[in-house]
């Protein structure tokens, strides 16, 4: 089941939600219209999943920045989210993909007891240029069916993420962090 825009703001309000910075107008009929941050992490050269990823961060200017294609780019959300209560669900939208930007394709789902700001995989078709906090996606809550199993109760990697994440699959593939 997906919550309705009013049924977000209703856990929020009774702390069931964590949305921060929120702004209501930012609610939709099913979702939460999720924000850009403003830093990405520029992935260098080739990519090795049993090294970590070379990067270069930069700030994303007032002026906007383009992204160029064929550059992995990962962005952060400007929102942190989550909540014990829900799942949550975080795409890009229809003007995002509109302009040629895909956006976590590959990990959309956020476990119950997981408040972060998400770590974004964004790729472009074509040079576009993107400016900080404009709207990138929407976030859906879901609730869940069966006994609650906390992300934090699990000690999965990325539970401490503080911002933008790059792969950790080479701690599986070594046998520990590099």
């Amino acid at each position: 089941m997906i919550l309705t825009g009013p049924a977000i703001a209703a856990a929020r309000t009774a702390g069931e939600i964590t949305i921060d910075p929120y702004d209501p107008i930012r609610l939709s009929p099913n979702a939460y219209d999720w924000r850009l941050g403003d830093t990405l992490r520029v992935c260098d050269g080739d990519l090795d999943a049993a090294t970590p990823t070379a990067f270069t961060e930069v700030t994303v200017p007032a002026i906007g920045l383009v992204l160029e294609a064929g550059v992995l780019y990962l962005g952060v959300t400007y929102e942190k989210t989550g909540s014990e209560t829900y799942a949550q669900f975080l795409n890009g939208d229809r003007t995002i993909g509109g302009l040629g930007i895909w956006v976590h394709v590959s990990a959309p789902l956020g476990h119950q007891g997981h408040a972060i700001r998400w770590t974004l995989e964004i790729r472009a078709a074509r040079p576009v240029r993107v400016y900080p906090r404009m709207t990138f996606g929407k976030l859906a809550f879901i609730q869940p069916f069966g006994a609650a199993a906390s992300y934090q109760q699990h000690g999965l990697k990325y539970m401490a993420s503080t911002g933008i994440e790059t792969s950790r699959l080479y701690e599986e593939i070594t046998g520990g962090p590099s």
